[in-house]
């Protein structure tokens, strides 16, 4: 009872003031062509509005959390018009530049802080990104801080959510969704996230309970815009790991603009502090685009594009892992023959419209392909030796291996080829009438999937190969009778499958803005439906369909206390993707149904003032209850589903973040989350799902040096209890229910700023046109903590017994990092 009344208390106090009025600012001085001020421009809204006065200034008072059409029109001058969205109170700069030749439209994206707040989304500012040091620096480096959020595997950019796994997250650049390669086993082979940070402009994010306009997955939404261009600019960044290089660019009138990104990457300095020695070169790089043309005040377009190469060659040589405990003491000594040579090639192209035909009515249009081409090739033997460690403390051989248990080899192979070509077409729309918002949108996607599997193992302990676990052979007894039965790998998968994969989906959602008595209420129920159908060689699937309600209400009390509590929820359903109709043999199954998950948060969010400074405290109670679910196993971060919908599962945790000014002018956080999550298969009984992360700590900070207020300093911290350790291949997860180590992990940065907007610069440096410069130093794995990702299963044939083996992740690196920006 006692934990009960904690968790109300986080839920629903706080201390803090509010700001009741709800009314926002615009201000600014109105230009020509020439940079000269206009005197007597109209500025208005419905009606509404002022004049410029004769030095151009002009203050007008809008409604706050709500999208507003101002007008600019002079009567020698073409029209401006800015549709802007501001939080209560306010106040935004716009110096807008009329001109003779055409009219001009404009999107400020200053979006609602209580409409955001009120849907339960989190709002993350992207010069963080670029700040806060990471193995794997970006948006992704960021959300594992969160509470809820989990990745323990500092490689990789995949991370899961609320006990989902990585395929149960939904991500959109510019309201397009966007795909990762399919093959990917190991987090060295990634590279490269979709997501460029050098062109982010606005970063939001829903851990459950989102709205019905967001797409069919189980757990989270990850909504990212890239910014438009206003003048020219660049950026430079290299560091040890890699690079990357963008531009902006605009147009002499304004009507087109561009972002361009290139980035390189290199893990060799990351992969090669591994327990496992290697030959490593990799070559990840990639080019990414977004070009803007306003062609009216009412029509615009975008195209968003991205070319991806990734080549990954790896030749491991040996490996020394010790683990067991104190008593009993163990190592596995490794030594390899063979190489890995992998390639992943993907094409991403997307064209938006949008048409605002009036304040109240707007049209979009979305289309997308995304092609990728994708190569998974390695012959490796590994030549193994397991013993028992001497622990005897002053013996000479204290530390080496005294007595091997067993012996053996390992020979894998693969010849995996895909070929997939998805594409999307969608249309949305959006209508506003007094304080209510109608939201529409229907999509259809072709994918077309060509896939070979060719992968099989042999495994050979004291001098026999061990028989398959799931065939039934003669009893192998040699060397003492010769075995009769036939010789067949350990693991063996080898399918071909050519599929086409239709789907139809499409949502309607409603909004309102309204009030109870003297406080604000937020309404907002949808619906989402989903129709799909698989063929193929020898494959006909039948039509299925979901229907998903939502629904969310939020209450922000008229009290002195500055809080929004929210209750969200509803039914989400996962329609399989083509990774979850394939099953352990390679074989797809076309009648798979959709995982469904029944959604319940309740969170409240509410701000206040600590030591004179601003601070959030988000805190949200959440459950889910899945029914037909298509159990997983995870190697690295490789997912292999059973492809049959034969077990139920629930997940129920708290989360809780606190944000603020820690130290003046810089923005931290700590989160804190308990999460447990189980599922029962065929009804045998609940065990702990392959994500059931049970506590959770993340902390970031930033701080600078007081004296010295251009030596900065950043901290990315995570402590994670250990996850399920998983079973070896083909066995019962039932009987292998052990724990990996906590995951403890902290990455530290310091940064030198020679230049920024407050630095001046003499007009005569050849740094004048810099508007910042600076260089620093990260250190990843700060306590050098040993962090395993998975476990090896190695088999002592003497005892039968399987030992878990831990696969360490990266040990202490350092890292050296340039920044640069025009």
């Amino acid at each position: 009872m006692n934990g009960i009344k904690i968790i109300f208390v986080f839920l629903f106090f706080g201390i803090g003031y509010s700001c009741l009025a709800q009314s926002a600012f615009v201000r600014g001085v109105v230009l020509d062509t020439n940079k000269q001020a206009v005197e007597g421009v109209n500025v208005s809204y419905l009606g509404k509005g002022t004049q410029s006065n004769a030095n151009g200034f002009y203050e007008i008072v809008i409604p706050a959390n709500k999208i507003v059409a101002i007008v600019f029109s002079h009567i020698s001058l073409k029209k401006v018009t800015m549709r802007i969205a501001l939080k209560t109170n306010e106040s935004f700069e716009f110096n807008p530049v009329l001109n003779e030749n055409q009219e001009q439209m404009g999107e400020v994206i200053v979006t609602s802080k209580n409409r955001k707040r009120a849907e339960g989304i989190e709002s993350i500012q992207p010069e963080i990104l670029r700040k806060i040091p990471g193995a794997n620096a970006g948006i992704e480096n960021i959300l594992k801080t969160l509470p809820g959020v989990n990745s323990n595997n500092e490689l990789s950019t995949q991370y899961a959510v609320r006990g989902g796994n990585y395929d149960e997250n939904l991500v959109y650049v510019n309201e397009i969704e966007v795909y990762r390669p399919f093959l990917i086993r190991s987090g060295q082979q990634e590279g490269l996230s979709f997501t460029n940070t050098d062109l982010v402009q606005n970063i939001d994010f829903s851990a459950g309970g989102f709205q019905a306009k967001f797409g069919d997955k189980l757990s989270s939404v990850l909504d990212i815009t890239y910014r438009k261009p206003t003048q020219f600019g660049a950026t430079l960044e290299t560091s040890f790991i890699g690079g990357n290089v963008s531009v902006d660019a605009v147009s002499k009138n304004k009507k087109w603009s561009a972002i361009t990104g290139v980035r390189y990457r290199n893990n060799s300095l990351l992969v090669k502090s591994q327990e496992t020695k290697t030959n490593y070169t990799p070559a990840f790089a990639d080019i990414q685009t977004n070009i803007n043309y306003q062609a009216s005040a009412k029509w615009q377009w975008s195209f968003l594009g991205n070319i991806s190469q990734n080549k990954y060659q790896y030749k491991p040589l040996s490996r020394n892992t010790n683990f067991g405990t104190i008593d009993n003491p163990m190592a596995l000594t490794v030594y390899y023959e063979g190489q890995e040579k992998d390639k992943y090639d993907t094409y991403f192209g997307a064209i938006k419209s949008t048409f605002v035909a009036s304040d109240t009515f707007t049209l979009k249009f979305i289309g997308s392909l995304f092609h990728t081409l994708e190569q998974e090739h390695f012959d490796v033997l590994a030549q193994y030796r397991l013993g028992e460690v001497d622990s005897t403390i002053g013996s000479e051989t204290y530390g080496d291996v005294g007595f091997t248990r067993g012996i053996g080899s390992e020979l894998s192979h693969a010849r995996n080829d895909l070929d997939a070509l998805i594409a999307n077409i969608e249309l949305k729309g959006s209508y506003d009438w007094k304080k209510n918002t109608l939201e529409w949108g229907t999509k259809y996607t072709r994918e077309s999937i060509r896939d070979r599997i060719i992968e099989w193992e042999v495994i050979d302990s004291a001098g026999f190969s061990l028989n398959p676990p799931l065939v039934i052979l003669p009893k192998n007894n040699q060397p003492y009778t010769s075995f009769a039965g036939p010789l067949a790998p350990y693991q063996s998968v080898i399918a071909t499958n050519f599929n086409t994969i239709n789907r139809f989906s499409g949502y309607t959602q409603w909004s309102l803005k309204s009030n109870i008595g003297t406080s604000e209420v937020w309404y907002n129920a949808g619906v989402r439906f989903h129709s799909w159908n698989i063929s193929g060689a020898a494959i006909d699937g039948k039509t299925q369909a979901t229907l998903s309600p939502r629904a969310q209400f939020s209450l922000k009390p008229d009290w002195e206390k500055d809080i929004i509590f929210r209750l969200s929820g509803g039914l989400y359903s996962q329609p399989p993707f083509y990774r979850e109709l394939r099953d352990n043999e390679g074989i797809v199954q076309p009648n798979v149904k959709a995982q469904q998950s029944i959604h319940f948060v309740l969170s409240s969010d509410y701000t206040f003032k600590m030591w004179k400074r601003p601070f959030k405290l988000v805190s949200e109670l959440y459950y889910k209850s899945m029914t037909d679910v298509n159990t997983y196993t995870i190697d690295n971060v490789r997912i292999r589903y059973a492809a049959s919908n034969n077990a139920v599962a629930y997940a129920q945790g708290l989360d809780l973040r606190l944000n603020g000014e820690f130290v003046p002018g810089t923005e931290s956080w700590i989160s804190f989350g308990y999460l447990k999550t189980e599922e029962n298969s065929n009804g045998v009984g609940y065990i702990s799902r392959p994500t059931d992360q049970r506590l959770k700590f993340g902390l970031l900070f930033q701080d600078y040096m007081p004296n010295i207020p251009s030596v900065k300093l950043y901290l990315n911290l995570v402590y994670n209890t250990g996850l399920p350790g998983g079973s070896p291949s083909y066995a019962n997860p039932y009987l292998y229910q052990n724990r990996l180590n906590d995951y403890r992990r902290a990455d530290i940065g310091f940064s030198k700023v020679f230049i920024d907007n407050s630095t001046k610069v003499s007009n005569d440096s050849w740094l004048k046109n810099l508007k910042e410069l600076s260089i620093g130093l990260e250190i990843f794995n700060l306590f050098d903590n040993q962090n395993a990702i998975t476990n090896t299963w190695v088999r002592d044939v003497y005892s039968k017994n399987q030992y878990a083996i831990p696969n360490y992740m990266t040990t202490r690196v350092f890292n050296v990092k340039l920044n640069v920006r025009l």
